[in-house]
């Protein structure tokens, strides 16, 4: 148990602020201090370097004067012995022991590839340890490096050349090798001298250099670390946590707490401005929660409203199509979705006398509420004039005048509408701006009926409108809709179209009224898929039997 308790208490640690904080701040030491350590020790090596390279040159220089380059020959074929090599060799002894340079020493490189060296001159300090090169020794050259120097040194008139071996080799430890031509009085390379320095001092200084930039950085670190988490506590941390643990508990409660933040947080920095932000939020959240508890009450008592004027509403439209089977003359079916709870569109049918039924399909300006309200006005007072005995240019222009003249604000209504005569299978009707009706005779298709059309309903008193007759067969069938149904739209805005509408209405031709609407319905659906629908459907379709 205790274990997993440490456990528990390290993750949460590792996910706190003043972990992130101190982390981030180690981060960037660590990496501000690998900087300075590198830049320094490159700084510091290539200015040790520089002093090791400058004297070996020196050195070089100072050798250069006891030899003769032009009596290289002589020495090749006298060879050691004489009193002249003697002098010089005496010469580079001295300097080399006196210098501090390791090796002093003369060659003669195979110019053809460079590949062996011949030692003329070699002396090497008494303290190195390393034992020189006889007179004449030949040997391979060291590696590649080599080889360029010395060409540089005989073909390109290099006047000088240093190679650096600091990583230490077997044969040596670190050193430099100065190099400097010994021309002859032809100005030709006769010879290379070389000077040699080992550098265990500069090896040794940089390890110390690298350890005391080490130690100064830790301790600084250290320092700093110590006051950047009291101060990160006091001014950061601490407020933070405070702020933390306020979010927290008003998450739960959803209650202004006993004290404002910023009676406890004194912070004049973005900190405190947070604290005050907090204080003004969780004010304006418990004061939304309490809207929005009203508002949500109400919007449940409106809901509730409007499912019941939707009710009404579909009740008002005849949906019991069981009540005309008495009559064999026609068979019909009708439907109406609205957009809203409530919609505008509406169908009405009914029998005059025993002889005739009234057909009207209607749409009206805009939706919702209002839409209903002058949808069931207006269908009560088309029911009440088609009952009167009226034609349907007269019962158009009835309505009309009733509507127009107390209609403040300017709702109209399209309507088109049909008396059948069921004995002789003639239809009067009248169009007052509605969609153009669909017909089909028996063994033909549907097509538009393209009907002359009057003024809307509500526009304007003292409209006429013009009635027509069509003569329907036993098979012929009538189908009424609104805009609903061709101008329903997809998710790109492209409309359904009385095309589509009519090739639906076209793949069965022989079915029932109710299957036909089942039909269009679902052509529409297959069209505007996930698309939201803009605008209330109504469809209605008759066959006349005769």
């Amino acid at each position: 148990m205790i274990l997993n308790d440490i456990v528990g208490r390290m993750k949460k640690l590792r996910h706190s602020v003043v972990f992130k904080s101190l982390f981030s701040i180690i981060f960037m030491l660590g990496v501000f201090s690998v900087i300075v350590i590198t830049i320094g020790y490159r700084g510091f090596t290539e200015s040790l370097l520089k002093q090791y390279s400058d004297g070996a040159f020196r050195i070089a220089d100072t050798a250069a004067m006891l030899v003769e380059p032009d009596r290289m020959g002589e020495y090749d074929s006298q060879g050691e012995d004489t009193q002249q090599y003697q002098k010089v060799w005496t010469g580079f002894d001295r300097l080399c022991n006196s210098s501090g340079a390791t090796f002093v020493y003369v060659i003669e490189p195979d110019t053809t590839d460079y590949e062996h060296i011949k030692f003329i001159f070699s002396t090497m300090a008494e303290w190195s340890g390393y034992t020189k090169y006889d007179y004449g020794y030949l040997r391979q050259t060291t590696n590649d490096d080599y080889k360029e120097k010395y060409r540089r040194l005989y073909e390109e008139g290099s006047q000088r050349e240093l190679v650096i071996r600091d990583k230490g080799y077997i044969e040596t430890d670190p050193h430099i090798t100065a190099m400097i031509p010994l021309k002859g009085s032809d100005g030709q390379t006769k010879a290379i001298l070389c000077v040699q320095r080992q550098m265990e001092a500069l090896a040794s200084a940089r390890k110390n250099y690298v350890r005391s930039v080490i130690a100064v950085l830790l301790l600084s670190a250290l320092v700093f670390l110590t006051g950047q988490a009291l101060y990160l506590g006091r001014v950061l941390l601490s407020p933070v946590k405070k702020i933390s643990n306020e979010l927290g508990r008003f998450a739960k409660e959803n209650t202004l707490g006993e004290k404002r933040l910023t009676d406890t947080i004194h912070n004049k920095d973005e900190i405190g401005m947070l604290a005050d932000s907090i204080d003004s939020m969780e004010e304006q959240i418990v004061s939304y929660v309490d809207n929005i508890t009203s508002i949500t009450a109400e919007k449940e008592r409106i809901s509730t409203e409007l499912t019941l004027a939707s009710s009404i509403q579909m009740n008002m439209l005849p949906n019991d199509f069981s009540v005309f089977s008495e009559h064999t003359e026609f068979d019909i079916y009708a439907s109406m979705d609205p957009a809203r709870q409530v919609g505008g569109d509406f169908y009405d049918f009914f029998m005059t006398d025993d002889d005739h039924l009234c057909i009207v399909m209607a749409d009206v300006s805009g939706k919702g509420i209002p839409a209903a309200l002058f949808m069931m006005a207006s269908k009560i007072i088309l029911a009440d004039f088609a009952k009167m005995g009226q034609t349907p240019a007269q019962i158009l222009e009835s309505t009309n005048e009733t509507i127009a003249a107390n209609n403040p604000e300017n709702v109209f209504v399209t309507v088109w509408l049909g008396i059948l005569e069921l004995s002789t299978g003639r239809l009067t009707a009248a169009n007052a701006g509605h969609e153009y009706p669909v017909l089909m005779h028996e063994g033909g298709s549907f097509e538009l009926l393209k009907d002359k059309h009057g003024f809307v309903i509500g526009g304007m008193t003292g409209m006429k409108y013009k009635e027509y007759d069509v003569d329907l067969k036993p098979g012929s069938k009538l189908f009424l809709y609104t805009d609903g149904v061709p101008e329903a739209t997809d998710v790109h805005e492209n409309m359904f179209g009385t095309g589509r509408m009519l090739d639906a209405l076209n793949e069965v031709t022989q079915a029932t009224p109710q299957q036909i609407i089942a039909n269009v319905r679902r052509a529409v659906d297959d069209f505007v898929k996930t698309a939201e629908q803009f605008d209330d459907m109504t469809m209605l379709c008759l066959e006349y039997k005769g």
